[in-house]
């Protein structure tokens, strides 16, 4: 526990550094940056061995469609919350964590899928590059009229915080009453009551802060704050039954008292293309 505060004192404050103090070209190098970690960790679900070979694949197929935006141009930033490119890469994520959702209720009967390398380096594309797109999206878009807060570093902060709240939610709520398990073969400790006690946690969050900023569509908001925070639990689901499947404790120690990268952020992984996804959506409607 000591080990896992210390982390925490300097990860928590980098954290906040990086969303709102560095400029656009220093936070999209940090989401590199943190692509290219998260590629490593989940090289240990492809090769076990050698999970470093799995970054190049990942880190050329980011290049590629960042180039496919030119990201030396100087509306790339705007470009990233209309692009196809962009959004279309957030919608595979989205739909790939449908898929998921599939395999974690039907695990064990499905394990040979999951231990498959082949199909394990699809789905970590599926799911690293959205969620390195949904990064960018959320803080690089103008969200006047779309998202909760006027800057875009806030609707980062604000769908992280959200998952959360709804993992704190989950915990306190699933240890009173929890009693129906939602998936006990990939994890015992995760209960529906749980789950519903988190998202209420973070509905009561969300409206709570954009009441403040006065500034958001309650229908819109809801419907992707709900939707997010259940793939937010599913994503923590996912990555367990990975874990589990191969025997792996950690995604690795890269953090300790933590474990790896991976362990932080496998609820943002699904969360963050779903919201983005979703408010895009009712943008557009």
């Amino acid at each position: 526990m000591k080990q896992r505060i210390l982390t925490a004192l300097w990860l928590i404050p980098l954290a906040l550094l990086w969303m709102f103090a560095f400029p656009s070209e220093m936070f999209v190098a940090g989401s590199v940056f943190l692509l290219g970690l998260c590629s490593w960790e989940w090289g240990k679900f492809v090769f076990p061995a050698k999970p470093a070979v799995y970054v190049a694949p990942v880190m050329l197929l980011a290049a590629v469609s960042c180039f496919l935006l030119n990201p030396f141009d100087p509306s790339f930033a705007s470009q990233v919350g209309s692009s196809p490119v962009s959004v279309g890469l957030i919608g595979m994520g989205a739909a790939w964590w449908v898929i998921a959702f599939f395999l974690v209720i039907k695990y064990p009967s499905d394990i040979a899928l999951v231990k498959s390398p082949l199909l394990n380096s699809l789905f970590g594309l599926v799911v690293l590059l959205p969620f390195f797109w949904s990064l960018l999206f959320l803080h690089e878009m103008s969200p006047a009229g779309i998202l909760p807060f006027e800057k875009g570093s806030s609707n980062l902060f604000f769908v992280m915080l959200l998952a959360w709240c709804a993992d704190s939610g989950a915990y306190f709520t699933g240890r009173a009453f929890g009693k129906h398990h939602l998936s006990p073969a990939v994890s015992p400790n995760k209960t529906v009551e749980g789950l519903a006690g988190g998202v209420a946690l973070a509905l009561a969050v969300a409206f709570g802060m954009t009441f403040i900023m006065d500034h958001y569509s309650a229908l819109s908001l809801g419907v992707a704050v709900v939707l997010a925070v259940s793939a937010s639990v599913l994503g923590d689901l996912a990555e367990s039954m990975f874990k589990r499947a191969l025997g792996i404790k950690d995604s690795s120690n890269l953090l300790p008292g933590h474990g790896g990268v991976l362990d932080r952020v496998d609820s943002l992984t699904s969360a963050l293309p779903v919201f983005s996804l979703i408010m895009y959506l009712f943008a557009r409607v």
